[in-house]
């Protein structure tokens, strides 16, 4: 094992063992879940005098503080102390709305805490998913690595649960719940440790051959929905594959793909080192239609184990969940596997070749006409994470947003076509990741820090080149346009129809995490909803100019009422004329008019082959696998 790492392992399995003497016991109640309600019941060891206790503030994977801090109700301390249950005073912080202190009596060897979570987020009559953050409380001011944690859940009767979790037995309680037991772990790797449970679960066992062990959890409101259909449980098996072959290590026990299958909590995804928790619509994967927006989401979490989770930015990873997460290299955390996982969802046929560049080319040309992007750098965009996560729409593409993710796609896939060139297509971004996610072989769920020199040197050790001025160009100076030198390089080129892509017509059909709404974005610079109401109006575009602002509502154009069709055949009408769009809006009750000169007709993005050019975005696409013959 490298030196280092090495010394990282001992360093772990140390801090487990100078733990707390003995470890806290929590158990999480979810059987109130209908009610969107979770429970908690904590014994802390302790000794007499005052404590300070915590709950998480900054979680790994979410780039800001949680707020959940808010829904912790009925928090209640007690202490036995000669056969006597006392209630104890707390205090809250003055500063850090996170800490409580309270005082232990003499004669007091464990602290016990109840905690009430109001409304968690992700739960339905049917099913739950528990992040711990909600829950866990703890002592202050010690690493969470070094803090030993017992864990047990309780859920419905009959509910099946997914985790990553040891399990050391399970039965049922004399109450409305099941109750399930887990092995001791750290705080650390409790909060990384994601629950989903539900009336309808299913386990599926993922790529036989590869170890260690691979699963698919899956949970839904309806008990069909359970049976991913066999093509979708295919690709999923082939993800594994190729993300096997890709990484070359594994850093991880075993792994779980949790999945949640509602269209009552809506969409999500996180990262965590042994599992990843994803959630999307009912039907989310019904169809291939319906996959397709969601055709990234189980690589781009499964990536994460690697890049993100094991390799992981050294100051986004801090010795406790207390101290600020500094974002600036997110580009790598979040970008990097942005373009692994599209790369890895194109090899294990969760979306095609052609799916995958026709939507690179919508997250290309979007960023391409970003106007933000004229006074803040892409690492801007990371450093300020933290206040850039759950943003308003409104003039989103003058603030700009969390573009790191796609930013960084355009990064490493122009890394990957620039390492293909300079090697005649011999080496590529796969030997990089084999050096850079694969220090250290094979491990366990670890943490191995980094800094930008680290993947300099790395990127040289593939091919030597001038990594350092190719990453601050694109990284820290401000760049007026997106980075396309990839696509092209890659053998493709952006440029704008009058009809949109078949993948664009797919997601917009769809809707979904992806779809919905009208776009005029690269006409008019308009978005908009279905009923005419502008979320987002491009600065300095046509709709700009014409004194157009998110929040309006579009009532007519040319003369008849607002529907996305009579806007897409009023732009047709204006092309090529000097007759500008005419527009009914109201905003705040108020009826106004407005004239778009506008002329140039729709515009949709998409990517062309370049005849004569290697079609290097081509061979990174293609699997790098086989699937076993049955």
């Amino acid at each position: 094992m490298h030196s280092i790492l090495k010394s990282a392992a001992l360093l772990l399995a140390a801090s487990a063992a100078a733990a707390q003497t003995a470890p806290i016991r929590i158990a999480a109640d979810l059987t109130d879940t209908p009610r969107k309600v979770y429970h908690a019941e904590i014994d802390i060891p302790v000794k007499p005098g005052p404590v300070t206790l915590t709950t998480p503030q900054w979680i790994p994977g979410t780039h800001r503080p949680t707020p959940l801090v808010d829904s912790i109700t009925g928090v209640v301390f007690t202490a036995e102390v000669a056969g006597t249950k006392q209630t104890l005073v707390w205090r809250r912080d003055d500063v850090n709305m996170y800490e409580y202190h309270v005082t232990v009596p003499k004669g007091a060897t464990s602290l016990h805490a109840h905690l009430d979570l109001i409304n968690p987020g992700r739960q339905t009559t049917k099913l739950a998913s528990l992040e711990w953050e909600g829950l866990l409380l703890y002592p202050a001011g010690i690493p969470v690595a070094k803090i030993a944690v017992e864990p047990t859940v309780i859920v419905p009767k009959g509910w099946g649960v997914g985790t990553a979790l040891s399990p050391v037995g399970s039965f049922h309680g004399m109450g409305p719940g099941d109750v399930h037991k887990f092995a001791a772990t750290t705080v650390e790797q409790l909060e990384d440790s994601p629950v989903d449970t539900g009336l309808y679960y299913r386990q599926f066992a993922l790529a036989p051959e590869i170890s260690p062990k691979h699963f698919l959890d899956v949970v839904a409101d309806e008990p069909d929905d359970v049976n991913i259909r066999p093509a979708t449980l295919a690709e999923i098996n082939n993800l594994v594959r190729e993300a096997d072959a890709m990484y070359k290590s594994h850093h991880y026990n075993e792994y779980h793909l949790l999945l949640t299958l509602t269209d009552a909590t809506g969409g999500m995804g996180l990262e965590h080192g042994q599992s990843s928790d994803n959630g999307i619509n009912e039907k989310g994967f019904s169809t291939d239609e319906q996959q397709l927006g969601n055709s990234d989401l189980l690589a781009h979490e499964f990536t994460h184990s690697w890049n993100g989770k094991y390799r992981r930015p050294a100051r986004l990873y801090q010795p406790d969940f207390a101290t600020a997460q500094q974002g600036d290299l997110l580009w790598v955390y979040e970008g990097m596997t942005q373009y692994l996982g599209n790369v890895l969802a194109a090899r294990s046929g969760l979306k095609n070749q052609q799916q995958y560049r026709e939507i690179l080319a919508l997250s290309a040309a979007n960023l391409d006409y970003k106007s933000g992007r004229q006074w803040r750098s892409t690492e801007d965009t990371a450093i300020a994470s933290s206040i850039l996560r759950g943003g308003t729409a409104s003039w989103s593409n003058w603030k700009r947003g969390q573009d790191y993710y796609q930013e960084g796609e355009l990064l490493w896939l122009d890394a990957d076509t620039l390492i293909r060139k300079l090697t005649d297509n011999k080496k590529s971004l796969n030997d990089f990741e084999a050096i850079f996610l694969a220090k250290g072989g094979n491990t366990g769920p670890l943490i191995v820090p980094y800094e930008r020199p680290e993947l300099i040197a790395d990127l040289n050790q593939v091919v030597a080149y001038d990594w350092a001025t190719f990453l601050h160009e694109r990284i820290d100076d401000i760049n007026p346009h997106a980075d396309l030198a990839g696509i092209e390089r890659g053998g493709y080129k952006l440029v704008y129809n009058d009809q949109p892509s078949q993948a664009q017509k797919t997601l917009t059909a769809a809707g979904g995490r992806r779809g919905g709404g009208i776009s005029a974005w690269y006409s008019l610079g308009i978005n908009c909803g279905a009923d005419g109401t502008l979320t987002d109006v491009r600065w300095g575009g046509p709709a700009d100019k014409a004194k157009l602002a998110p929040g309006q509502k579009i009532y007519a154009v040319d003369g008849r009422t607002f529907s996305g069709d009579n806007l897409k055949a009023a732009i047709k009408k204006a092309k090529g004329t000097s007759e500008p769009i005419h527009l009914i809006l109201e905003q705040d009750g108020l009826v106004t008019l407005a004239d778009i000169n506008y002329h140039d007709g729709e515009r949709y993005p998409t990517l062309v082959r370049v005849e004569g050019t290697p079609a290097y975005m081509d061979d990174i696409t293609k699997p790098l696998t086989t699937a076993p013959t049955k």
